[in-house]
């Protein structure tokens, strides 16, 4: 009994050493095991909210599933007071039972030792943790295996309670308590695996993951999981089955749902910027530019674009085709016809189109749109496509870089709009695609586009040789311009006004030529006018253009330009029109529609609002009083005509032609190709059928075939419209036309319907398109100038970049008809004392049309190369008549008159005494000087008077017989005596019987039975 003491400390200490051994070997792996956890620790601190939530389905797992094993209630009845103990207490607790265990040790049988070993091998129950696997978060663990597992760990739970009594019991009487310490079942909870996944497992035998010692007794760090301080110690329960596996399978599956969605956003993300990138890198490819590219019109509506060059899908009409979608084309009077006034193409169609081909490569930058020019329909396109090509096959939409751009078209169909790219776009096709319209699908076009750097000028272009200042001007710019020419030629161009408009701007006009300010006598009178309508630019920039290449070339010594100079007195008016000129400048080329600016400010067009003088002229020639009555020259306007519904720019043009005696004269229009000459009104046919020369009835038709027929009728219904003039109103206008370089160019029609000019470029304005009170004729027949009409070209408002051609097509013309002035004769009229007379009156044989001398006697009649027999008259003078050759010499032929003085003063007073009527008279054998006696008795006529009646009547049929055989008439000229009422009407005015006295050797007389004499100087 005494050596039993020593065998029980003895084994004591050889099982303190076991379990110290067992310690470092757990130690060991615990190490191995934290390098492997130490990252799933952070995770679960960051992750506190998903630690609790775990904690709470291990609660509930632990309250419903373990109590239904067998010990669960004891095992729950020990671990509730070890929960709520402190350390002290703990360690009081532990020092009792290490006495109770070694009074039990002194019992005979104690108890079979466990082997330390076994608890770090046991753990191999890592096969449940594969069993939930995470796509299948609804299958369940198998029920076999974890049934198994309770009951072999029911009896390790209280050998470990011993073992670990023992252990502690052993540390505190070594005191070794302070390098092991305690390790509470909380921080074995924060070391545990939180996956299924994870490799290392821990034996619950073992000794924990231990944290540092402070931390063990600090309570702070539990604060974010309030209830581990209740929860049961995991030895308890196997490790597999504290989790809801099946929940934590759905929460993965939500977390790599949510990972691939994040990866989702991220690759968007990553497209978008890869996409933006791309743009960028395109625009710094492409040049960027602020505005639009501005580029000119390629030419639908001034023509340069041919007919070749357009095309459509179809047409609704053979009158509203391809070539009639021209910007500003203008339809018939019948819109059924031929010339519609848009392309308008056939609805059935699926696709519609409308393409016009470069022939090279050019950079398209916009689009003008215009509706369809009716005056009964409203059509027009709202919105369209635009696509290019470079073999008309495959077609490339303008995009917007999201979807084809949609361009919005017209609201109404006279207003064009433009569309302009936001970027040029190189291609030799263009269409443009409809989708959406008002009414028909009607258009009308026209392509902007600029030839690239690298292209060669086609056949058409003409390169400028003058150095000008080729733009528009308005009406600061053209003062301007005009001052600067004048202080460049001061000694040979001056600067005035001929009014002002209605708006207050004034008419300027230069004056050009080697006197200015001065009329020389034999020096004749031009004048160039333009702007009569706003929105008709061309004539008014060729006007600037032709001011600076006189001076320009009058510096320089040119002969040509010198010789004009020095010979005509050039007027040149830019701007007739000028308050309507600011309006189409302020829209802009191709903007302004076709009326825009179109008239004055009040409503009137300046070029027909001029005294009707035509039906005067004609009314009095069915009447039979020209040139009796009523002259075929300088027709007096009507009493009050200024006082009625007149312009005021119209009123101060025509003060300007009376103050100045001009020769020749042309009116620069636009809207058309083509050189037009008087009459400008239809003459109306007479319901009579008397002819229009002589007012002598007709002939009968019915005995003539139908070729005879024909030809009189074109006769006849030409007399309508000729003027006295008209051979040489034909070489004038060809002049110009046959000047210019592509007026006559008749193989694409004219500007808005076929050619009617033959090829010739001229037409008389009375078959074209008649007009009543126009200038031309007010020009002709109240004053000496013979004046046209010049249509420039078919855009009234061109761009600015063909200003340089234009000039080059139409500066020879200009020139050469300003020296047509020189056609003809010339001459002044004086008496015998060499004093010259004004307002004489100069007529010219087998023409019914007289001119007058101006005021210093000189006086210029145009005529074509001939023989010309031309008298000359004047109040108070006897008439004297002489024969002028014209040739085709640059100058004119003088050809002037010397009149003497006749007894006409005389007459006038007998005439007077007598009532302004004639006296009868007979032969009295006494008085053989004077042959004239006047009989006071008035009886009847003796057989004596009838003899020298009828020889005075035989004579006077000779003359007029001989004056007739240069005249070329349709009828036979007779001598008619004018019936007794004629006599009283003229016997009423004095100077009707005047003019019928002065014309007695071409007009009959009355039957008188008198005879006179007049003086034969």
């Amino acid at each position: 009994m005494t050596m039993q003491p020593p065998r029980v400390s003895l084994y004591a200490t050889l099982f303190a050493l076991c379990w110290i051994l067992t310690f470092v070997i757990n130690e060991e792996l615990v190490n191995a095991a934290k390098s492997k956890q130490r990252t799933r620790s952070v995770q679960i601190r960051q992750n506190s909210g998903i630690i609790s939530k775990r904690e709470d389905l291990h609660d509930g797992f632990s309250e419903d599933t373990q109590m239904d094993e067998p010990g669960a209630e004891e095992m729950a009845e020990k671990e509730k007071p070890k929960g709520k103990k402190t350390s002290e207490e703990l360690l009081a607790a532990k020092a009792k039972k290490a006495a109770e265990k070694e009074a039990k040790a002194k019992k005979p049988k104690p108890t079979k030792k466990p082997k330390p070993p076994k608890p770090t091998k046991k753990p191999k129950p890592p096969k449940p943790t594969k069993k939930p696997k995470p796509p299948k978060p609804t299958k369940k663990p198998k029920a076999l295996k974890p049934t198994t597992t309770p009951t072999t760990r029911e009896t390790k739970p209280t050998r470990k309670s011993t073992m670990e009594e023992e252990e502690e019991k052993l540390l505190l009487e070594l005191g070794w308590d302070t390098f092991f310490p305690t390790v509470t079942p909380k921080e074995t909870e924060m070391e545990k695996p939180i996956g299924p996944d994870h490799d290392e497992v821990q034996e619950p035998d073992l000794i924990p993951k231990v944290k540092e010692p402070p931390r063990t007794d600090d309570p702070s760090i539990y604060l974010p999981i309030p209830e581990e301080t209740t929860t049961t110690p995991r030895t308890i329960a196997p490790w597999y089955e504290e989790y809801d596996y099946s929940d934590l399978a759905a929460k993965k599956l939500e977390e790599e749902l949510e990972r691939a969605r994040k990866a989702k956003e991220e690759k968007a993300e990553k497209l978008r910027k890869m996409w933006e990138e791309e743009e960028e890198e395109k625009r710094k490819q492409t040049p960027p530019h602020a505005e639009p590219k501005k580029c000119p019109p390629l030419g639908l509506e001034s023509h340069r674009v041919e007919d070749d060059q357009i095309l459509a899908s179809s047409m609704s009409h053979h009158g509203f085709s391809a070539l009639r979608g021209r910007l500003n084309m203008q339809n018939s009077a019948d819109e059924e016809d031929f010339y519609g006034g848009a392309w308008c193409a056939d609805t059935e169609e699926k696709e519609h189109w409308f393409q016009v081909n470069a022939r090279r490569e050019v950079e398209f930058t916009g689009v003008i749109t215009q509706g369809r020019n009716s005056e009964s329909h409203n059509d027009f396109v709202s919105s369209y496509f635009v696509a290019f090509s470079n073999d008309s096959r495959e077609w490339t939409f303008l995009h917007d870089g999201y979807a084809e751009w949609l361009f919005y078209g017209n609201v109404d169909k006279d207003t064009p709009v433009m569309t302009e790219f936001s970027y040029p776009v190189v291609a030799r096709y263009m269409r443009v695609l409809p989708q959406s319209w008002n009414g028909s699908l009607c258009m009308r076009i026209e392509v902007l586009g600029c030839p690239l750097p690298t292209s060669y000028p086609t056949e058409n272009d003409v390169p400028p040789t003058d150095d000008l200042d080729y733009r528009h001007h308005n009406y600061k710019e053209m003062r301007q311009m005009m001052k600067v020419i004048n202080e460049e030629c001061p000694n040979i161009t001056r600067i005035y006004n001929i009014g002002k408009s209605s708006q207050g701007l004034k008419m300027y006009a230069m004056e050009i030529s080697d006197n200015p300010g001065e009329h020389e006598t034999g020096e004749p009178e031009f004048r160039y006018t333009a702007g009569l309508h706003g929105n008709e630019v061309l004539g008014r920039e060729l006007v600037l253009l032709l001011m600076q290449f006189l001076c320009k070339e009058y510096n320089d010594d040119n002969p040509r330009v010198r010789r004009l100079v020095e010979g005509v007195r050039i007027h040149l008016v830019p701007s007739l029109n000028p308050d309507a000129y600011e309006l189409a400048f302020e829209m802009g080329s191709e903007m302004g529609n076709w009326a825009l600016g179109h008239w004055t400010e009040e409503g009137y067009d300046i070029f027909q609002n001029f005294p009707d003088l035509n039906s005067v002229l004609w009314g009095a020639e069915d009447r039979g009083w020209v040139p009796r009555i009523v002259p075929n020259h300088h027709i007096p306007m009507p009493e009050n005509f200024l006082n009625g519904s007149v312009a005021v720019e119209t009123k101060a043009i025509i003060s300007w032609m009376e103050r100045t005696p001009f020769v020749l004269g042309a009116n620069l229009q636009g809207g058309e190709k083509i050189v037009t000459y008087p009459f400008d009104m239809q003459r109306p046919p007479r319901a009579t059928g008397s002819d229009s020369r002589g007012g002598q009835p007709g002939f009968e038709y019915h005995h003539m075939n139908e070729e005879t027929w024909a030809r009189i009728q074109r006769q006849n219904e030409g007399a309508l419209r000729e003027t006295a003039d008209e051979n040489l109103f034909r070489w004038l206008a060809m002049t110009y036309a046959h000047s210019h370089l592509t007026m006559t160019e008749n193989h694409r029609g004219s500007c808005h319907t076929d050619d009617i000019t033959g090829g010739q470029g001229i037409v008389n304005r009375a078959s074209w398109k008649p007009v009543v009170g126009s200038m031309n004729d007010f020009s002709y027949l109240h004053t000496n100038c013979f004046e046209i009409s010049i249509f420039l070209g078919c855009d009234k408002f061109p761009h600015e970049s063909e200003l340089a051609s234009e000039w080059e097509n139409n500066r020879e013309a200009l020139l050469a008809f300003i020296e047509q002035v020189h056609r003809g004769i010339k001459g002044v009229v004086r008496d015998v004392s060499g004093n010259l007379l004004a307002n004489a009156t100069v007529s010219v044989e087998g023409i019914k049309h007289d001119v007058k001398t101006a005021a210093t006697g000189d006086y210029w009649r145009l005529l074509n190369p001939g023989e010309y027999r031309v008298t000359a008259r004047a109040d108070g003078y006897s008439s004297q008549t002489r024969l002028c050759i014209v040739g085709y010499d640059a100058n004119a032929t003088p050809c002037s008159f010397t009149l003497t003085k006749s007894n006409w003063d005389r007459i006038r007073q007998i005439m007077a005494q007598s009532g302004n009527r004639p006296r009868l008279v007979t032969n009295t054998p006494g008085n053989t000087n004077n042959r004239v006696s006047v009989e006071s008795t008035g009886a009847a006529a003796a057989p004596q008077n009838d003899r020298l009646r009828r020889q005075r009547l035989m004579r006077m049929r000779k003359l007029r017989m001989e004056r007739m055989k240069g005249i070329t008439t349709t009828t036979p000229t007779t001598t008619t005596t004018t019936p007794p009422p004629t006599t009283a009407a003229m016997s009423t005015t004095d100077a009707s019987w005047l003019d019928l006295w002065f014309e007695l050797e071409t007009a009959p007389t009355q039957d008188y039975n008198f005879e006179y004499r007049i003086d034969e100087d």
